[in-house]
Formats: C-alpha cells, sequence, structure tokens
C-alpha cells in the first residue's frame, strides 16, 4: 500500500531504542517514530508514550516509496486533538473596556508631559 504525507494510520510498535520506536504498519512498510515526535515537551522515557505491542494511530510526516518506509508523528495527532477544543469564552461584562491606539495617545501626550516634569522637579 501507498500513503503520503499527512496521512493518518494505525501501527503496531515493534521495538525501541533510546531515539524512536519502531512501528509496523502493514507487509511490506515499516516507519519510525523519533523520540521528538513523541511530545512537544521533554521525553525521558519513551515507555511513557508507547510499548512494544501498542496498536497506536500516528501522523505520515514522510513516505519514501522505494523503501516502503514512513517516518511518522505521535505528537502531531495530539496537536490536532487540541487545534479542534474550543477555548473557554471570558465573560466580555467583566472585561474593561480600553481604548488603546495612536490617536489615544496623541491626545494624552501633552498631559504625560507636562507630569513628567512636575515628577522631575
Amino acid at each position: 500500500m501507498s500513503y503520503k504525507a499527512g496521512d493518518i494510520i494505525e501501527g503496531k510498535v515493534t521495538g525501541i531504542q533510546p531515539y524512536g520506536a519502531f512501528i509496523s504498519i502493514d507487509a511490506n512498510t515499516n516507519g519510525l517514530v523519533h523520540i521528538s515526535e513523541l511530545s512537544d515537551g521533554f521525553v525521558k522515557d519513551i515507555h511513557q508514550y508507547v510499548n512494544i505491542g501498542d496498536v497506536v494511530k500516528l501522523k505520515v510526516l514522510e513516505y519514501d516509496e522505494k523503501t516502503h518506509h514512513a517516518k511518522l508523528s505521535l505528537k502531531a495527532l495530539r496537536k490536532l486533538h487540541t487545534r479542534n477544543r474550543k477555548k473557554p469564552i471570558e465573560n466580555k461584562a467583566s472585561l474593561p473596556i480600553m481604548r488603546i491606539g495612536f490617536r489615544s495617545i496623541a491626545q494624552n501626550m501633552d498631559d504625560w508631559i507636562k507630569e513628567a516634569k512636575e515628577n522631575k522637579q
């Protein structure tokens, strides 16, 4: 089977090394999830994210059709989930109304200069 960057696939973890996890995607295709593609944060122990035998969903970053080898990412899927999550809406009535811009600076500049001169003396 052929894969392309951006595909979401399932694969089985077949091996773990200090630099990443090896994944079997199908009978002819394997891949690697580099340690940097497990999480946005520091990964001290890969076993905190995957273990041999786990079936995991992954995103294809690159696919080489000649070697049938894929570069995979676990964290890319986590970003998709958090990106779709709605942020809490603040109560707009409780927020102070602030009018900031060049016009407000120009309107207040004379007062600020006068105040600065008075504080200097």
